[in-house]
């Protein structure tokens, strides 16, 4: 009888084209229906709570999947990790009822992205972190923060300049803090348009490194105009860190 089971999957994405299958190159949610595929005996369709970037890794991405076996939970957990690659882990499958869906049931994700400006490479992160080669200024980070945070048209912080759907999203909490040489960003929100979170990221250095002023970014925000934001941030610094049902 077939049953819909709630996947809980941690990644490391360096060596990954993002979470959205695409033929010939190698993608989570690619790795993931190959290796469930050979259990259920014929393709089986496994769908993300959303499409991380090339690069981006994740410690808790959810992922829902319709499949037809007599295996336990536990058991199904057991056979993708001993066939997926080293770099990826499902850390947790449960049962679902029929009508769950890992994206639209979502209610908001947990992002962070953390830069490293300390005059020590870290050799054991470099695949984690963004190395800066500034010290940012944490407080003017902050202010600006506060500007982008609640609900607006985040227009200028979207990736795809071809957007036809609605561009407004609700972002309740974004936080910086350092600890130490790092400089850690933590976004949470309803949903995030493609490269946003990256986006807002390279936004707030501008400011912390003293280029702009923590109040410009509400002219970014009106402006509704891609090419007044800051640049991308690089993909190793950010993770998913949970997906809230």
């Amino acid at each position: 009888m077939e049953q819909n089971y709630k996947l809980t999957i941690a990644y490391d994405g360096t060596r990954f084209f993002g979470w959205e299958r695409q033929p010939g190159k190698d993608t989570i949610q690619g790795k993931l229906e190959s290796v469930l595929s050979r259990l259920q005996g014929h393709p089986v369709d496994v769908t993300g709570a959303g499409r991380t970037d090339a690069g981006v890794h994740a410690r808790a991405m959810t992922a829902n999947v319709v499949l037809d076996v007599e295996e336990t939970p536990e058991t199904i957990r057991d056979y993708l990790n001993r066939y997926l690659p080293d770099t990826i882990a499902v850390r947790e499958v449960k049962e679902a009822s029929p009508r769950f869906h890992a994206r639209y049931n979502a209610l908001g994700k947990t992002y962070r992205y953390i830069c490293f400006d300390g005059p020590v490479k870290p050799v054991f992160d470099r695949k984690y972190v963004t190395l800066l080669d500034y010290r940012p200024d944490v407080e003017r980070m902050q202010q600006a923060a506060a500007y982008l945070t609640g609900e607006h048209d985040f227009a200028s912080f979207c990736g795809n300049p071809r957007m036809k759907k609605s561009t407004v999203r609700l972002v309740d909490s974004i936080t910086v803090e350092r600890r130490k040489d790092r400089v850690i960003f933590t976004f949470h929100g309803t949903g995030f348009l493609q490269n946003m979170v990256r986006i807002l990221v390279g936004t707030l250095l501008e400011v912390g490194r003293g280029y702009w002023e923590p109040a410009y970014v509400q002219d970014i925000l009106a402006a509704k105009d891609r090419k007044l934001a800051g640049p991308t941030a690089p993909p190793e610094g950010l993770c998913l860190m949970k997906v809230d049902y």
